[in-house]
């Protein structure tokens, strides 16, 4: 039994019901227990997004051993270490001065910030040792992480105003899978999908508002500066931010005008202007600044003219793989949004069925000039997340991650204020399996041997005993060497990244390398220490090439789904082989 003070006067609110004081005893009596329950059941889901939270951070503290694509360290980190830490990496052609194709300014304020705050830490505070492989992979995934809570804000702040339930469309962005492994790495695609939440935060005052509202409430000056500023830096970040950007600035540019149209949204552009031409200076002026040296003269660098003309070649695009146009729609959506990527193709077809039926009873041009792209919260966010998917599926290179910032209109979309999420069951499931796969099982044993690999060449060698070592890494993706923490000259170590070799490929290689001219210099031989790693599935073509192994280390879990396992290989007692990477120490041909 709870017993309340009495109240005089006034009335008290319950789960959203007015009840007046007069009535309490008997009215708390009937509503107490579903309400108590409403009000559990909220505070649980707000726990729950509490703890993904807490998830989220500490997964990368952990590290996250999954390696999703070469481009999260290829486009950022392995550069920047380069740069500024001055340490053996790879630089990808998009960073050289003779085909600058990438700008370089969110790879300095987010790797090069925390390599910058590392190398500045290890020459002035008290540990000198801090720099390490460990260090250098979770600084900027840490960096991400915290800038992947700006998502929470911005589904916090928009869903009222959608129509979708809060802390049912925060639950469901915390749980995603894209979210703790997508957001927590070093993606420039990662970077879109923030800017592209923050456009819809700066479009929303101009979009959505209250049915009392006849037009949009003019924002202070500095509102159309900085939106005309963020859809710059994405257009630098990808050009392909303009798919994401063209519905929120649409409606931006026409709703409220009285005559809708070309010259609306022109009038509305020219607004943009200012903050979008000072943002264009400062990232050509970094990017010119950057990929300006003695061999190349000084001249602009426009890197998004550069990206453009290099992807809009079909012949580049066919190097890194041709896909079907409907890959986006009929397997990319499903594989990083699952069930919720089904919901919305359900509402998308509930929209046209209603759309068509209009038509029929309407009349075909009555039921167009009827409808209208705000006619609910629900068809906008139908169109935040299918008009970036269609603009992109033109393109005929599709990678599932170049969807990830589709997420944020998804989770609004499938969180209505009227109903409950539905399949909650099926949505776990799926995003626990998307987690463990992306985050720990696909190339999982990668970045952990690189850490032990580190360990062995920073290792204490006798001065009479100088070491050459040769790290040879074949059937894994490309080993990002900044892990490794070398010096730029002079370090006794040689990196081979041999890719999908063929097997006597692979002994031509390894022969010549036990006999290069480093093992034999004058004054005496050193010692060589030549490393093998490459997966359990391919193990056997080591062992073809007739050297014996002197150690060998196993890092699991990892699959390659370049040379998957056989299912009798996963069934049979040997299942843990197969399912990690092998790191073979070889001695000298037999």
């Amino acid at each position: 039994m709870i017993v309340r003070p009495p109240q005089p006067r006034g009335t008290m609110q319950i789960c959203g019901s007015s009840v007046a004081s007069v009535a309490a005893g008997t009215s708390f009596q009937v509503l107490g227990p579903v309400c108590w329950q409403q009000l559990d059941l909220k505070m649980a889901v707000r726990v729950l997004w509490g703890g993904l939270g807490l998830l989220r951070v500490l997964w990368c503290l952990l590290p996250q051993t999954g390696y999703v694509h070469p481009d999260e360290f290829f486009q950022s980190p392995e550069v920047m270490a380069e740069d500024i830490l001055g340490v053996q990496a790879t630089r990808p052609w998009e960073f050289y001065p003779s085909s600058p194709c990438r700008t370089v300014v969110f790879p300095l304020l987010t790797s090069g910030s925390t390599f910058w705050l590392l190398r500045l830490w290890g020459e002035l505070g008290p540990w000198p040792g801090l720099v390490s492989s460990y260090a250098l992979l979770v600084g900027p995934r840490l960096l991400l992480a915290a800038l992947s809570f700006a998502l929470d804000g911005v589904v916090y702040h928009l869903a009222p105003l959608l129509g979708a339930d809060r802390w049912n469309a925060l639950a469901l962005l915390s749980g995603s899978y894209v979210t703790l492994v997508f957001y927590t790495r070093t993606f420039s695609n990662t970077i879109e999908g923030l800017l592209f939440a923050w456009l819809l935060v700066l479009v929303s005052p101009h979009v959505m508002w209250g049915p009392t509202c006849k037009e949009p409430v003019p924002g202070p000056w500095w509102h159309s500066w900085l939106l005309g500023g963020i859809v710059t830096a994405g257009f630098f970040n990808r050009p392909t931010f303009l798919a994401f950007a063209v519905v929120p600035l649409y409606l931006w540019g026409t709703r409220g005008a009285t005559n809708p149209g070309l010259k609306s949204l022109t009038r509305e552009a020219l607004v943009l202007l200012p903050g979008a031409a000072l943002t264009a200076v400062v990232f050509v002026a970094m990017d010119s600044w950057y990929f300006s040296s003695s061999a190349t003269s000084r001249t602009l660098v426009l890197t998004p003219v550069n990206f453009l003309h290099y992807n809009l070649n079909p012949q580049n695009l066919a190097r890194h793989g041709t896909h079907v146009r409907l890959t986006h729609l009929a397997v990319n959506g499903f594989l990083l949004f699952g069930v919720l990527h089904a919901q919305a193709l359900q509402a998308a077809w509930q929209q046209l069925q209603a759309g068509l039926q209009a038509s029929l009873q309407m009349g075909l041009l009555r039921a167009l000039g009827a409808w209208s792209l705000l006619s609910s919260p629900r068809s906008y966010l139908l169109l935040l997340y299918f008009m970036p998917l269609a603009l992109l599926s033109a393109f005929s290179h599709q990678e599932a991650r170049f969807l990830i910032p589709l997420l944020v209109p998804l989770v609004l979309l499938c969180s209505p204020q009227t109903q409950p999420v539905p399949w909650k069951g099926t949505v776990v499931l799926f995003n626990a399996l998307g987690a463990f796969f992306f985050g720990c099982l696909h190339q999982g044993g990668l970045v952990p041997g690189l850490e032990y690999l580190e360990q062995v060449v920073h290792a204490p060698v006798l001065p009479s005993a100088p070491t050459h070592y040769t790290l040879l890494f074949t059937h894994t993706y490309m080993p990002p060497r900044h892990l490794l923490h070398l010096p730029g000259l002079g370090a006794p170590v040689e990196v081979v990244d041999m890719g999908g070799t063929e097997d006597w490929v692979l002994c031509q290689a390894l022969k010549s390398f036990t006999r290069q001219p480093a093992c034999q210099v004058a004054g005496g031989p050193w010692l060589c220490r030549v490393f093998v790693v490459t997966p359990g599935t391919t193990r056997g073509a080591v062992e073809k090439c007739s050297f014996p192994f002197k150690n060998e280390t196993l890092v699991f879990p990892h699959l390659t789904l370049e040379d998957p396992p056989a299912l009798s290989s996963l069934l049979s007692g040997a299942w843990r082989d197969h399912l990690s990477l092998h790191i073979v120490e070889l001695g000298e041909e037999t």
